[in-house]
């Protein structure tokens, strides 16, 4: 394939985390005595970019609370954790002699660094995007329009690979190609508008190198 620039999705594609979010915003609903099923925080919250909050209040103070609740609980739960997922490293490594990358995720930047402590594989990635760099979330167009700008590239040169039915809209409201690898909790979203739908990470390599 003749892409000069991958951007990745992170939570879902290159570590395992969006279990530990569900936990944490399980943990902070059930302050307010709301039990969010898991198809519930998929739904809302992996396959559009809603918060699950509005589900128990439409008061903005206490959506506040919860979620810098949820955002202090997920820090708790990221510590010390090994999250890569399978094949990651392998791939990411291989891939990096090849093609520029950057990552571009919805996590915060704080959440990031903490995914990211022990990776020891940013320096493969020529810049990153997190949530503070934008104003708009997947699946506004917005994270990828701004990655576009900073690769220098055109749309037809860049390729992204995500996880998500949100993170899919984004690429191709940005005219870029994606490439799907479902995460177990993605598994069951609409990717009839992805490009390709791969099972694993390993497979990218024969495809791109």
């Amino acid at each position: 394939m003749s892409f000069a620039f991958i951007f990745w999705d992170n939570d879902g594609v290159l570590v395992d985390t969006e279990g530990l979010y569900y936990q944490a915003s399980r943990d902070a609903l059930a302050l307010v005595g709301f039990e969010l099923t898991v198809q519930q925080f998929t739904t809302i919250s992996l396959a559009s970019g809603r918060s699950v909050f509005e589900l128990a209040t439409d008061d903005e103070r206490l959506m506040g609370e919860l979620r810098r609740w949820r955002n202090a609980r997920y820090s708790e739960l990221l510590v010390e954790q090994q999250l890569l997922l399978p094949g990651v490293r392998e791939t990411l490594t291989r891939l990096a002699v090849h093609k520029k990358m950057a990552i571009v995720t919805s996590s915060r930047r704080d959440h990031f660094d903490l995914i990211h402590a022990g990776t020891g594989l940013l320096h493969l990635f020529d810049f990153i995007l997190c949530r503070e760099d934008y104003r708009a979330a997947k699946p506004d167009p917005e994270p990828y329009l701004l990655a576009l700008q900073r690769s220098g590239r055109a749309a037809r040169q860049c390729l992204v690979i995500e996880d998500s039915a949100r993170g899919l809209a984004a690429a191709k409201a940005a005219g870029l190609t994606c490439w799907v690898i479902p995460s177990p909790q993605t598994l069951g979203q609409d990717f009839s508008a992805a490009d390709q739908i791969l099972e694993h990470i390993d497979t990218l390599c024969s495809l791109l190198v």
